[in-house]
């Protein structure tokens, strides 16, 4: 579910260096945030704390208005800023003053305020707009997907450019306020909690508000008509899931799969610690996609996800990103393991807990499926490049590494750590790194190479690596052997497998 933009690393790095670091303090913003993997994406100068957005959708057409306003702040002198936006705009308001604007790269909006903003000073900018979703197209592709009675906003790692203005990167962060309004009759599904539903003149409103810092990709609009169902969980908060109308033989397995939401959500609560949003829930629009996509509170699923019967191993895995992924966000998209190998490793515990296969059992399995001549091994998890951002070696050898760090430390000190470091991040961003250093402190032991082996190192690590505590030689009997090729597939192998699309698009 992500749009492949490679950029050898000889460029990217001279992107990076465009602007001196003598100016970075005044002039204009940079036109991207500084990741190497997505050089465009985001955008310096300027920090936004809230979007408020207010938006008018017609299905039959799919013409989109919108009315977006920024709250932020300059980080630096400002002559000009950029938005990363594609559709059209009419009108841009810097602190209540016009503003010039112009469209420039694939997706950049020049913004030249009025006069000059200081460093530190308080923006509000209001954007007018107006377009046709899945008519923008960028670099040949599309993150809006149509449906037979409307559209759905979900990709990653970008989707916003098609529906809002924004800083659009991980490391910028945000409040949102998404107000939709549609034909009667029609629903629009976005993040965080409903806060009202209002009908006049043939056009209802939707209020949706998400109260914690949110990534722009994890952002998402569905309208459509939808079978929506309610809930709370017994700490109180809401759930809210809908399914389109028109699924037809996908519908009954994956409301199967998705009503569980509420019950994966407080089994994830014994894992990771508490929930970190106001909502949850999930939604399974009728589109042509078979990936599904961790929205922030509200999952997005493609049908073709539960094609082959109910599988709450995907809700699982997306559930799990509200932790991994979406509470703690990556500094850059090379660190995608922080929020991948966790959720594919969060399907291995629920296989534990449900009798179907340990998470030793399946690590074993993992380990033995592909040889060492396998192009599988020469992906590094930690740094896999923008190419291969969403292999499967960033879920599997990635969720080894986790296997390969709770045989070395112990369940207490693992589980300690899986529950401590979304406690401790909330609501931020890290890096690779900062976790590595993070499990060495609470651990007490250096863990360096063992992170070195499974994440950075090309090639099929040795099989006493993914046991390096029983390979030793005063390893105690008690401990676990070093993988022997498994006898028997484990039973949850696969439709733990079934979601290896999850973010293929």
């Amino acid at each position: 579910m992500h749009r492949k933009v490679i950029v050898p690393s000889v460029l990217a790095a001279s992107l990076l260096l465009v602007i001196p670091a003598s100016a970075a303090s005044s002039g204009p913003g940079a036109p991207g945030i500084g990741d190497p993997y997505y050089p465009a994406s985001g955008n310096g100068g300027y920090d936004v704390s809230h979007y408020d957005l207010r938006l008018k959708y017609q299905p039959t057409t799919d013409l989109l208005e919108g009315t977006a306003t920024l709250i932020a702040t300059a980080k630096q002198d400002l002559s000009r800023f950029n938005l990363d936006f594609g559709l059209k705009v009419s009108e841009i308001r810097v602190n209540g003053a016009k503003a010039k604007f112009a469209a420039s790269g694939a997706h950049e909006v020049e913004v030249t305020p009025a006069k000059p903003l200081a460093r530190n000073t308080p923006l509000t900018v209001v954007v007018t707009y107006a377009g046709k979703p899945s008519e923008l197209k960028i670099d040949g592709w599309t993150a809006w997907h149509r449906t037979p009675d409307g559209g759905v906003a979900a990709q990653e790692p970008d989707s916003a450019v098609w529906w809002f203005p924004s800083n659009d990167h991980p490391l910028d962060k945000a409040t949102f306020d998404v107000s939709v309004n549609v034909p009667d009759g029609t629903q629009a599904i976005s993040n965080g909690v409903l806060q009202s539903q209002t009908s006049r003149l043939g056009w209802t409103r939707y209020n949706w508000r998400s109260n914690k810092p949110q990534a722009t990709y994890l952002a998402t609009l569905a309208v459509g008509r939808f079978d929506i169902t309610t809930d709370r969980t017994a700490s109180g908060l809401p759930i809210v899931n809908a399914y389109s109308k028109d699924l037809g033989d996908n519908a009954g397995a994956a409301r199967a799969s998705v009503e569980r939401t509420g019950e994966v959500t407080e089994w994830l609560e014994g894992v990771f610690g508490p929930y970190p949003f106001n909502a949850l829930g999930g939604y399974v629009p009728n589109v042509n996609a078979g990936f599904a996509l961790e929205t922030q509170t509200r999952p997005f699923y493609g049908p073709r996800q539960f094609q082959n019967g109910a599988n709450v191993s995907v809700v699982v895995h997306e559930l799990a990103h509200q932790w991994y992924g979406d509470s703690v966000s990556v500094e850059g998209w090379k660190d995608i393991w922080i929020n991948e190998g966790f959720a594919r490793y969060s399907q291995w515990l629920w296989s534990e807990k449900e009798g179907e296969g340990t998470a030793q059992e399946l690590a074993d399995w993992a380990y033995s499926l592909r040889p060492a001549e396998d192009a599988f091994w020469q992906v590094k998890p930690g740094d896999p490049g923008p190419e291969n951002q969403f292999h499967g070696a960033v879920y599997d050898r990635g969720a080894l590494a986790l296997q390969a760090l709770r045989n070395e430390i112990g369940d207490e000190k693992f589980f300690q750590i899986l529950k401590g470091w979304p406690t401790e991040r909330a609501y931020g961003n890290a890096k690779v790194g900062d976790f590595v250093r993070y499990a060495e402190k609470v651990s007490g032991k250096p863990l360096a190479q063992l992170f070195e082996t499974w994440l950075y190192t090309p090639g099929k690590p040795a099989a006493s690596a993914l046991n390096p505590a029983a390979a030793r030689p005063e390893a105690r009997s008690a401990q676990p052997s070093a993988p022997a090729k498994p006898t028997a597939e484990p039973r949850s192998w696969k439709k733990i497998a079934e979601t290896n699309t999850v973010h293929d698009h």
